[in-house]
């Protein structure tokens, strides 16, 4: 069988991002279990793994990698560093018609190139098969419980990013000590899981949402929340989950009566536009709204939290939120404001950890498809351009990658 070539592009979107989509162990095993491919690592000073690291586990690294036939990266390719005729796999974060990627897209396809985007591979049920989503819970709720402990003075922990690994942040839980405050955490994915991952290792107890509403406790406590629990019928009576999911807008949101008992709020639920925002400005205003911590780990700007102003970043994680003037003030500068982390790129703080679970699930569903036989259509449903056009599932994307619009 002919060799293919795997090539590991070294990451050229400003701020890099130092995740990669194999870590050197992963390599070692991919050259193992598929004898004819041979992985080439391009050099590179910015990623958690480096290049000795790859040497050691028999990845071939050097400069150059045009002679290889697939290239695999985490973020965008600048569209100057993108080589023609050649498949590439990464987050092209175009298939929302994104204007900032609009000319990577419109170079993709002048320049020959098959693009997979890893967001975009999915199974039969339309189910992510490789994603970054529970690091980004797992991060996201230690930032949140960080800035809780940052604002009232209560413990000193070290930040995720300075955390060798998830193992390491772990440990660093244990150094927090919370009075007997309510968390809310929404959603059920894999962020959710994520989140409730370290809330659950910094041995914070989960209750229901009855007892959260109405009980008093004595220690700190989590509630996990459903879009069931917050959401109401306009015209009456029982929440329909299939309906919610089609017509969000036949729904009203009573998310404030747990905001009337809450002191922080994870936010980690995917959010349609077309549904009620969890709460409003107005709701933030009034004197029985109690949060003053929020962590947006979905970062939907100007989306279900009005507080999310902007994202915020990984050297500066928070800010603060004046709902009186609707405005973004600096972190802890008012005991009247909220305070608010909303990094939009969260698995970056544990780059190893995440990339090791990345790298899994690309060797495990995603490797075979895309190498041998791809008898389940999961490469094809992936791939937005191929042969120089946009595929029949991107069709959609025609007056974008055409330029009509912008």
């Amino acid at each position: 069988m002919k060799t293919i070539k795997i090539g590991l592009i070294r990451e050229g979107k400003t701020p890099p991002d130092r995740r990669v989509p194999f870590t050197p162990l992963q390599v070692e095993e991919i050259q193992q279990r598929f004898p004819f491919v041979k992985v080439i690592c391009q050099e590179s000073p910015i990623r958690c793994f480096n290049d000795k690291e790859y040497q050691l586990h028999h990845a071939e690294v050097k400069e150059e990698v045009s002679d290889c036939d697939i290239l695999m990266g985490i973020k965008e390719v600048p569209v100057k560093e993108l080589i023609a005729n050649k498949t590439y796999l990464f987050f092209s974060h175009t298939i929302k018609k994104q204007p900032q990627n609009q000319k990577l897209l419109k170079a993709v396809i002048k320049n020959n190139i098959r693009l997979i985007d890893y967001e975009a591979l999915k199974d039969s049920q339309g189910n992510r098969m490789v994603a970054f989503g529970r690091y980004a819970g797992i991060v996201g709720a230690y930032n949140g419980l960080w800035a809780y402990g940052q604002r009232f003075h209560l413990f000193s922990m070290r930040r995720a990013f300075d955390c060798f690994d998830v193992n390491d942040l772990k440990l660093e839980l244990r150094k927090i000590k919370l009075p007997a405050i309510k968390i809310i955490l929404t959603g059920a994915g894999r962020v959710a899981k994520g989140a409730m991952e370290t809330l659950d290792t910094a041995g914070i107890r989960k209750v229901n949402p009855s007892d959260f509403l109405n009980k008093h406790f004595d220690e700190p406590v989590y509630v996990q929340l459903g879009s069931a629990d917050y959401h109401v019928r306009k015209e009456g009576g029982s929440f329909n989950r299939a309906e919610f999911h089609q017509h969000p807008d036949r729904y009203d949101s009573v998310f404030i009566k747990f905001a009337q008992v809450t002191d922080l709020l994870m936010a980690g639920a995917f959010w349609n536009p077309k549904a009620p925002v969890l709460f409003t400005r107005q709701d933030m205003l009034r004197p029985d709204f109690r949060i003053k911590v929020i962590a947006d780990i979905t970062c939907d700007i100007d989306g279900s939290v009005p507080s999310t102003k902007k994202a915020s970043t990984i050297v500066d994680p928070v800010f603060d939120y004046d709902p009186a003037t609707d405005s973004v003030q600096t972190a802890f500068s008012n005991t009247d404001f909220v305070t608010v982390m909303a990094i939009d790129n969260l698995p970056c703080e544990l780059p190893r950890s995440a990339s090791e679970e990345f790298g899994r699930d690309l060797i495990d569903r995603i490797l075979k498809p895309l190498l041998t036989d791809d008898a389940d259509g999961i490469i094809a449903r992936g791939t937005i351009v191929a042969d120089g056009d946009l595929t029949a599932s991107f069709e959609y994307l025609r007056d974008y990658a055409e330029g009509q619009n912008g």
